[in-house]
């Protein structure tokens, strides 16, 4: 459709709607402000059709007609401003932003300080240095989330309450939530609810892709304060038996006006056959009409979808086949348009008349041009096995006629790429090239009036070749963690091959039935086995994963029973004096809290004099009992004490310095003491003290 503006000016308006989930460009920022102090929040958000903004303090939606607040919307910037401050409005804003196709969140915290709390200027004309000093909050977990273990399709909860020390009001702490270090917010898959010393996170319908280590971290001035644990996902009930789990972690690359790229990752199949290749499903935005976009199963984690309709949007999901039959669908990727990424570059502004302004592309705009120019910087911005996506820099803008593109490609001769798809964007995926072979490609511009001259082609592009599965991972090393726990650590594959991560599985020593640790691919060579039983003893074993599918396992773990792993002690405390004679101190201390798994069989003692720099060692031998005579002081002296407990697991923390003590002879009888320490005396306080 053309809309006639000017004599021999038009402008060619798209018919197809461009649809868009909100977006924010710009989020919200916190702010500390003085009381009766002016503060702006301000956002930026994109969208089609145009989102709606409302504002909340603290959960509370904000009435657009309160006096208290001024709420503004301009194309696409949203403001909310409070003109005079009070302590009251210290709280946390959220903008929200949706349309019809899903909504998104900003959230920022207000603080608004007293000046009461400023101590008054002496004089006006002389300059104070005012010592800003924060206060150091500390957190406390009351309540705390274990490790979950459920099924596709449950709801899961993770909830904890803190307390803040001190607790101030206009100092509330921050709590975020993450998956994997990679922060959460409230997502159709992801509830996050925070009031005043509780938090809580809910995932309305498990899915592998939730699997992970969720932490909380409580965010304060002093500090962060972290608790973390981990959610298992395991596979649902098949839609038949023996048919593979669903695949998981939809992405979708390189979206343009009539193409995209989804990728997935292979679901874990331990007790199930061999994958044999994946179905790709579409779906627009707005209905419930599934397309399969393949006719026959592909073999790698990796599909490009073609015949799209520009401006449209689109979900999309995948299912696993194998001998037994087809999966259950993948989550649905988050929706994606259909749209040129380039063509926001290409649109420009135009004053009519000196007044109107109209936005145009810039190859609409009359210049005297007819044949357009050559386009110029060809190369590939991605390559793969069967296909390479090509990008360049279109020649300087010419007239008003549409200016679209053609590819051609060699290896042989010289041949046309799309001769069907005429290519406005300059960006185009040439697919259906051969696995390993190299091409040079080159690229003209066309319009009504003729074409350019052939662009400069390209150095020899050379498409992936198929390379395989990764090698097996090399040795597994089971260690222990927890009485619930082991720590799996292995060698990586000798051939990584676009390595994606690693599937470990499990069985009791004994049995051959092997069940999966994990039902997401994990990234490093390390991995804690949860939800294990005490005293059990388990075998691991682990594959590698790339995009084709799975390595062949590895060997088998050493078998281990889980139980506590051995830590060195706490520390010993309260060094009690028992006696001294002026010469010698008879000293006494408490045994640790926290033996760490194993006995606590030796204690040392080191010893510091008033005056002296250094702590010194008092035994090289260790003491077997909580009772020692530290012999060759100085009278009148005042020395201080520290003492080590040991176990298997090794030298434990220091205990406290002990009080200062003087080396004075005791001359007044006192219960448990004597003036002059025989050994004999000393065997009979060892027997009081054990």
């Amino acid at each position: 459709r053309s809309l006639h503006i000017l004599s021999h000016v038009y402008i060619y308006v798209r018919e197809e709607s461009m649809i868009r989930g909100p977006q924010f460009l710009t989020t919200l920022r916190s702010h500390t402000v003085w009381e009766h102090t002016p503060v702006k929040l301000y956002c930026t958000v994109e969208g089609y059709p145009t989102p709606l903004v409302k504002w909340y303090k603290d959960g509370v939606s904000i009435d657009r007609s309160s006096i208290k607040y001024n709420v503004q919307d301009n194309v696409g910037i949203h403001t909310l401003e409070i003109a005079k401050c009070e302590t009251d409005d210290t709280a946390q804003y959220t903008a929200v932003a949706g349309n019809i196709h899903g909504q998104v969140s900003t959230q920022a915290s207000v603080i608004v300080k007293s000046k009461s709390v400023c101590p008054p200027l002496l004089s006006s004309a002389v300059p104070m240095l005012l010592e800003i000093k924060y206060t150091k909050i500390n957190i406390t977990f009351l309540e705390t989330f274990g490790s979950v273990f459920g099924i596709e399709g449950d709801t899961v909860t993770l909830a904890a309450t803190m307390t803040a020390t001190p607790n101030l009001a206009n100092l509330q702490p921050e709590a975020q939530w993450f998956r994997d270090d990679h922060r959460l917010s409230d997502s159709k898959w992801v509830k996050i609810e925070s009031a005043r010393g509780k938090t809580k996170l809910t995932l309305p319908h498990l899915n592998k892709d939730d699997e992970g280590v969720y932490s909380l971290r409580v965010v304060t001035k002093g500090g962060d304060a972290v608790h973390s644990a981990f959610v298992s996902c395991a596979d649902g009930p098949p839609p038949v038996p023996g048919a593979p789990g669903a695949p998981m972690d939809i992405k979708i690359h390189d979206a343009n006006r009539d193409y995209v790229i989804v990728s997935w990752k292979p679901p874990n199949t331990t007790t199930e056959g061999p994958i044999i290749g994946y179905f790709v499903d579409r779906c627009e935005t707005g209905t419930e009409n599934w397309v399969q976009c393949n006719d026959s199963p592909i073999k790698i984690c990796k599909f490009p979808v073609p015949g799209l309709f520009e401006g449209h949007s689109y979900y999309f999901r995948v299912r696993a086949i194998n001998s037994h039959g087809i999966s259950k669908p993948s989550r649905m990727s988050d929706p994606i348009a259909a749209l040129d990424p380039t063509e926001f570059e290409r649109l420009h502004a135009i004053k009519l008349g000196g007044k109107l302004d109209v936005v145009i592309y810039h190859d609409d705009v009359e210049d005297g041009k007819k044949v357009p120019g050559t386009p110029s910087k060809l190369r590939a911005s991605e390559t793969d096995r069967t296909y390479v996506v090509l990008s360049w820099k279109p020649a300087p803008y010419q007239g008003q006629a549409p200016v679209w593109y053609y590819i051609e490609k060699v290896s042989g001769a010289w041949q046309r790429v799309n001769t069907q798809v005429p290519v406005r964007s300059p960006r185009y995926a040439v697919f259906d090239l051969a696995e390993g072979k190299q091409y040079l490609f080159r690229v003209l511009a066309a319009n009504m009036y003729g074409t350019s001259e052939t662009s400069e082609p390209t150095e020899p592009i050379q498409t992936q070749e198929l390379r395989g599965v990764p090698s097996a991972p090399g040795q597994v090393v089971a260690t222990r963690e927890t009485d619930t726990s082991l720590l799996i650590q292995w060698a990586e594959p000798k051939e990584p091959n676009n390595l994606i991560g690693y599937y470990i599985d499990v069985c009791v020593k004994g049995s051959k039935d092997w069940a999966s640790a994990n039902h997401k691919p994990h990234k490093n060579n390390k991995f804690v086995v949860q939800g294990l039983t005490t005293g059990e003893t388990y075998a691991f074993r682990v594959q590698a994963i790339n995009e084709l599918g799975l390595s062949d396992e590895s060997q088998e773990s050493s078998p281990l029973s889980v139980k506590a792993a051995l830590t060195t002690p706490s520390a010993p405390y309260d060094i009690a004096l028992l006696a001294c004679d002026g010469e010698s101190m008879v000293l006494n201390w408490k045994h640790p809290i926290h033996s760490g798994g194993s006995p606590v069989v030796e204690y040392y003692i080191d010893k510091h004099r008033h005056g002296e720099h250094t702590w010194r060692e008092i035994n090289i031998p260790p003491i077997k009992e909580r009772l020692f005579k530290v012999e060759h002081l100085s009278a009148g002296a005042v020395y201080e004490f520290m003492v080590y407990g040991g176990s298997l697991a090794g030298l434990g923390a220091p205990s406290a310095p002990s009080k200062a003590f003087h080396c004075d002879a005791w001359t007044m009888p006192e219960p448990g003491t004597v003036p002059k320490t025989s050994l004999k005396q000393v065997s009979i306080l060892k027997m009081k003290c054990a």
